[in-house]
């Protein structure tokens, strides 16, 4: 992503994670950003842009960024599991590159579905600060409610023409929750000539 992202290598239930960290660049991090790639099967890495974009939203306002790559991509090891596998593999990350201090998860598309299950896993033990679900997989997984406590902390954003993941899916999973929801008009599921909007509203929803 930039001259400074290190590449980590972390150890999962199915054998070796490769991940990146990004750090601020004065060194000092409020805390630890941990962001899920989308569906592994249909291309999803953690190079993804709408990914790179939600780390350097985060990078901006201070956090260390992490992304990984899930099981099966690229370097790091073992198969696609659906969901189930991939969740194991987020909190293992977490262990190991933010095991305390401030937290915060962040998804896009099958990651999002992930990262909802994480959060609900983590539970009261360990609430993330913040929490971003880009293009949530709605329409194909069963995706987490969001805790109710968790709701101010929670940014959901989706496009309003995504032909991927239907609006409509993303209202469904979200209206028995009465959970917000940020549509960005006239906007695709990858957020093509969207992602400058897309950092800028995680910018201001990671504002003190």
């Amino acid at each position: 992503m930039n001259a400074t992202t290190r590449t980590l290598s972390l150890q999962g239930q199915a054998g070796h994670i490769e991940a990146m960290l990004d750090e601020p660049a004065d060194g000092a991090a409020q805390g630890t950003v941990v962001i899920a790639h989308p569906h592994p099967l249909f291309g999803g890495t953690m190079q993804n842009k709408v990914v790179q974009t939600l780390a350097r939203a985060f990078v901006q306002r201070g956090w260390r960024a992490v992304r990984f790559n899930f099981r099966g991509v690229s370097a790091s090891e073992g198969t696609f599991d659906e969901g189930r596998g991939e969740a194991i593999d987020m909190q293992q990350v977490i262990m190991q590159v933010a095991p305390e201090g401030p937290l915060a998860l962040a998804g896009f598309s099958f990651g999002a579905f992930v990262t909802s299950h994480v959060a609900q896993a983590l539970g009261d033990q360990r609430p993330p600060h913040h929490l971003v679900l880009v293009g949530t997989a709605a329409s194909r997984f069963e995706v987490a409610p969001v805790a109710p406590d968790l709701h101010e902390r929670c940014l959901v954003l989706h496009g309003e023409q995504d032909d991927t993941v239907p609006l409509a899916s993303v209202m469904d999973w979200a209206r028995p929750q009465s959970l917000p929801i940020t549509v960005i008009p006239g906007c695709d599921h990858f957020f093509h000539g969207k992602l400058p909007l897309l950092k800028s509203l995680v910018l201001r929803h990671l504002c003190p």
